[in-house]
């Protein structure tokens, strides 16, 4: 009876899996990309070596482009495989529930912590990029999962995974770093407290794993300290009161939806999750493992708002680096109550909210107006036209997309963005003016431009040029518009 019943839960378990895996890849098979997207593909172009130069001036670190790059040796340049890849990084993190959790924490808190991580909205827009999130969130949820093991068995086993993850977690996001930061300094505390009931060859165990750790980091430092400089620079993060507290409560609930409805259910479901947090201190019940994730959140969310006082780095969306913690905490208490009306209720409206980001993505992304800028281009471009753009968002796409043609990026408000932006060459040059480029051009210009028209509008001496055509085209991937102009020298 009783392996029956184990049985039909592993049967529940897997199916749901599966449904949550096919929705993540329902709106996944498509080729259009944004700027953040752009970055990566046009950097795992290069060879391991640049991808650590060339990501060393941008402003995350570059473990995930190396992932990314074994699987530009394996499968090409495929825009396609390089989003299944981050997918799949959101299915492990769901099987983990049934791998991980379930065994550690029992078969219903596996199960809710596998459904939040398949259908929580935010899930389905972070499985879909092309970027380190969905990894992220893995090695994250996988390094605290080891310091839970390791606390409860110190094994040598157990220590060398949370190790493992805990450094591989430093070099996918610095968010995960803090969060890894705060988890070996507690783990250090938790040694030095209860070292007298440890077995010696664990604790020497113990500090080797953490001697390897700074060592293996130390090759970073240089471009950390560089890249802190460099967002604190602040290019485009900006905190704004009190926005970024919203942003922050709704975050993993939002998907595609407006503020109020996500904003509202969140603060319900955490006064919930509150209310029996209180109720199990108060009846004197063991609740750390489920108070410990919070806290975690909370500390890095602290220190980063500390660090933005003078640098600006507090992003609702880093956090979903660690929003493994939080799943987690969520599944924990909800299991601990136990009301099963409130669980379906808390799971149906979670469901309903993931389905409608799930439709949004698919009419977002299979839209026909996607594809009309490149497909102009290709159509329009001659071998010795030259593109040219001030707008990196749109630059950095047609970048990757085009490689038939000469391009710039003119950099005219002078960021320090050489270095970082070299992962779009050859195919792209970082030029300072018109001037510059227009002394180089032999056939057409195509300007790239957004709404405004802001890079045509900075081109001097437009008598020169005989405007051939202006299109305009608004993809509904991400609401770009470009406005493509198209010039010829009236000299030649």
């Amino acid at each position: 009876m009783k392996n029956k019943i184990i049985k039909k839960e592993n049967a529940l378990h897997l199916a749901l899996i599966m449904l949550g895996a096919i929705l993540i890849l329902i709106p996944a098979f498509h080729t259009n990309i944004w700027f953040d997207e752009s970055y990566s593909v046009g950097l795992v172009k290069h060879s391991f070596g640049e991808i650590w130069t060339i990501g060393g001036n941008d402003v995350h670190p570059i473990l995930y482009y190396w992932m990314l790059k074994i699987i530009n040796l394996l499968f090409g340049s495929n825009i396609i495989v390089y989003r299944i890849f981050s997918a799949m990084g959101i299915i492990v993190l769901g099987i983990l529930g049934f791998t991980h959790i379930k065994k550690d924490f029992g078969t219903k808190t596996g199960l809710l912590f596998t459904f939040l991580s398949l259908f929580l909205p935010v899930m389905l827009n972070y499985a879909l990029e092309i970027r380190m999130y969905s990894w992220t969130i893995v090695f994250v949820t996988l390094m605290a999962i080891y310091l839970n093991r390791f606390i409860k068995q110190k094994s040598t086993k157990n220590l060398i995974l949370f190790g493992l993850f805990s450094i591989a977690s430093c070099y996918m996001h610095y968010y995960a770093l803090v969060c890894a930061g705060f988890i070996n300094l507690g783990l250090i505390i938790h040694i030095i407290k209860n070292k007298k009931k440890i077995e010696k060859k664990i604790i020497k165990q113990f500090i080797l794993v953490e001697i390897i750790q700074v060592v293996f980091y130390i090759p970073w430092l240089f471009c950390f300290i560089k890249q802190l400089t460099r967002v604190g620079g602040g290019f485009w993060i900006t905190i704004e009161f009190p926005q970024i507290m919203i942003d922050i409560i709704n975050f993993q609930f939002k998907g595609s939806l407006n503020e109020i409805l996500p904003t509202i259910f969140a603060i319900a479901l955490w006064a919930y999750v509150i209310y029996i947090m209180i109720k199990n201190i108060r009846e004197k019940k063991d609740v750390k493992e489920g108070i410990i994730p919070i806290i975690l959140y909370l500390l890095v969310i602290v220190a980063v708002s500390i660090v933005s006082l003078k640098s600006p780095i507090l992003y609702a969306r880093y956090l979903f680096t660690i929003t493994g913690l939080i799943i987690f905490a969520i599944a924990y208490f909800l299991v601990k109550e136990n009301n099963q009306f409130i669980i379906g209720a808390i799971c149906g409206i979670i469901l309903v909210m993931g389905m409608e980001n799930m439709i949004a993505n698919v009419q977002e992304n299979y839209d026909d107006s996607n594809s009309e800028p490149i497909a102009y281009l290709k159509e329009s471009l001659q071998p010795d036209d030259i593109i040219i753009y001030s707008n990196i968002n749109n630059g950095g796409v047609i970048a990757v997309s085009i490689d038939s043609n000469q391009q710039y990026f003119l950099n005219l408000e002078n960021w320090t963005i050489e270095e970082a932006y070299q992962a779009y060459s050859p195919q792209m040059e970082v030029a300072y003016s018109f001037e510059e480029v227009m002394q180089n051009a032999k056939g057409r210009i195509f300007i790239i431009d957004d709404g405004d028209l802001h890079c045509y509008q900075k081109l001097e001496n437009k008598e020169k040029y005989k405007e051939v055509e202006i299109k305009k085209f608004e993809p509904k991937y991400k609401n770009y518009t470009y406005q493509i102009v198209v010039l010829d020298d009236n000299s030649n």
